[in-house]
């Protein structure tokens, strides 16, 4: 298999496993989400893997963008100063979509918090095993940013569109437990089971035909990839305009000193 830097990738029968190893908040960036896409890619390609499972290391499963580091920021501008041009191939979004361009079923290990895209990382699983010290949020409006990673187009079909719409407007962080009876995860188990469970689950999947569960799943999926590029090309539009604002400059200072945002609307 390929070399990977912030990943693990190992076999376990037909199942494959990918932990994300960048503790203890594992924050994404692009070479990261390139590695998850790569890993499936790679389990596409192997007849023996009939379904996977998304782990991570440390506190959080993924806290999304790291938005205190300057470095990131600033690829990010760069990347985003014309969202109406083609993105770069190394751009977030394009690796985003190639994750629900793969073929066969993920579930996702959700041990702590998925926050803001690291949430979006999470809905791009088929499933989610998660516990009840897990939190999910989609936090961006209260960073005074627009959602990304494709979360308007997957969370309503997963949650409904009302409660995405809540989730959205509050950026209010949701348990694991209330995650589930909503439908945003599918288990709950105590902490310490989620991994072992989630590979349960996947397990019980690969024991299915795997030309079957190839062609029903792309059946039940077809065009959400479509629709998640879609969706991310506008996301991106919105987000480049408000990355701009005062409002989001105050959101993301307020949320590193854990305080109120005094938003001016502006």
């Amino acid at each position: 298999m390929t070399k990977y830097t912030d990943i693990g990738v190992e076999k376990h029968g037909h199942v494959g496993l990918i932990e994300i190893r960048k503790p203890p908040l594992n924050f994404f960036d692009v070479s990261l989400i390139n590695q998850i896409a790569d890993a499936l890619e790679e389990f596409d390609n192997d007849v023996e893997i009939r379904a996977s499972v998304l782990a991570a290391q440390g506190k959080a499963f993924c806290a999304g963008a790291d938005f205190s580091d300057p470095k990131r920021q600033e690829q990010e501008v760069q990347a985003q100063t014309d969202p109406a041009a083609n993105l770069p191939i190394n751009h977030l979004y394009v690796q985003a979509v190639r994750i629900f361009r793969n073929k066969k079923p993920i579930v996702a290990a959700v041990h702590g918090a998925a926050i803001g895209g690291g949430l979006g990382l999470a809905v791009s699983a088929d499933f989610r095993v998660t516990c009840p010290e897990a939190r999910f949020s989609a936090n961006f409006t209260k960073l005074g940013f627009h959602p990304g990673f494709g979360l308007t187009a997957t969370l309503p079909e997963l949650v409904g569109r009302n409660n995405a719409e809540l989730i959205f407007y509050t950026s209010r962080r949701i348990t694991g437990e209330d995650a589930t009876k909503m439908g945003l995860a599918n288990i709950c188990v105590p902490q310490d089971q989620v991994r072992s469970e989630a590979m349960k689950l996947a397990q019980e999947i690969a024991e299915c035909s795997p030309l079957g569960l190839i062609s029903t799943r792309a059946t039940m999926r077809a065009g959400l990839a479509d629709r998640v590029m879609a969706a991310t090309n506008h996301e991106l539009a919105e987000q480049t305009k408000l990355r701009a604002t005062e409002d989001f400059k105050e959101g993301v200072k307020a949320t590193a000193e854990r305080r109120v945002a005094n938003f001016k609307g502006r």
